[in-house]
């Protein structure tokens, strides 16, 4: 029986890869699975996922017909998975070893539907622990009650998906699947459907993941199209919460959160061109309108003056 399967997406990260495969072989056991989904680089990324895995015990690589974007190379893999239980990892990233165990240990003792933990952020020779924001550890929680309050930060807002691990069993139930074609924000819409929907949670302090930031080719680097692709995210996460029983008090937090990353990308819009920059105004005009106005300014109330600014510029 397969106890644990790693899903590995990966797209133009070769110069990473041998850093990203050590730390899984250091994690391996006979019971976990590791799922590479190669998303159709355009670097040797194919090439050095074929020789670094040939000694990496239960390992598989799937290759895409065509780029399909992160969302979609997850759910990849979340096909081709056969463990009881699942989890993440981006390809230009890595693990400390014991990790994985240490995942597995946390939700079986907790019997909980999945898990989070916190991450090491690094940005160069620079090492940043970064804590999940909610401060119970260790204790069964109701998904629910780690969703508020609106003008601090939750677990709504850590929607980093490789920060845990989660029981298949989810995927009978319509969570844990990505929202095929988003290029960026696929792990919002995810995180809200975990919290609204899931039955159980608890937040470990394990420190094993290191995510990497600031590289040149991430998307969150690139001034393309793609980006623009939070919008959609962001829409989808207002219609889902439009049936929710307690939507009146969740809905400001999730427009709080998307009026902070409206307000990020147009005080970071001088790295898109004109015409995306201009189609950003135009979708994020759009956007703001379809928010019921109330619940909008009772928003821009809470944000800070630069913020507040921007994105009432933007919805003028």
């Amino acid at each position: 029986m397969t106890t644990l399967s790693v899903i590995v997406p990966c797209y133009n990260v070769s110069a990473y890869l041998a850093d990203t495969v050590a730390g899984l072989a250091n994690n391996a056991r006979d019971d976990f699975e590791f799922v590479f989904v190669e998303d159709r680089s355009t670097d040797d990324t194919f090439e050095a996922l074929t020789a670094l895995t040939a000694r990496l015990p239960r390992s598989v690589v799937v290759r895409h017909e065509e780029n399909r974007g992160l969302a979609s190379a997850r759910n990849t893999g979340i096909d081709r998975a056969g463990g009881r239980y699942l989890t993440f990892l981006d390809g230009d990233d890595w693990l400390g070893p014991g990790h994985l165990a240490g995942l597995v240990e946390a939700i079986e003792r907790l019997g909980v539907d999945f898990v989070r933990t916190d991450h090491v952020q690094v940005n160069g020779a620079q090492r940043t622990l970064q804590r999940a924001p909610e401060g119970r550890r260790g204790e069964v929680l109701d998904p629910r009650t780690s969703i508020l309050p609106v003008g601090e930060s939750s677990m709504v807002d850590y929607p980093y998906a490789w920060a845990g691990v989660y029981d298949a069993a989810l995927l009978d139930r319509g969570l844990l699947r990505f929202t095929d074609g988003l290029r960026t924000a696929e792990d919002r819409p995810w995180i809200w459907q975990l919290h609204r929907r899931a039955d159980s949670y608890a937040v470990v302090p394990l420190h094993g993941v290191f995510y990497r930031r600031g590289l040149a080719g991430s998307l969150t680097q690139i001034g393309d199209l793609r980006q623009l692709d939070f919008v959609r995210a962001f829409d989808q996460v207002l219609a889902e919460l439009a049936d929710d029983p307690e939507r009146d008090v969740l809905m400001p937090k999730a427009v709080r959160g998307y009026c902070v990353v409206v307000a990020h990308h147009l005080r970071e819009r001088q790295r898109f061109s004109r015409p995306v920059a201009r189609e950003l105004r135009t979708r994020v005009s759009a956007a703001l309108r379809r928010i019921p106005a109330d619940v909008l300014e009772a928003t821009l109330e809470g944000l800070d003056d630069e913020r507040r600014t921007l994105v009432r510029k933007a919805a003028a």
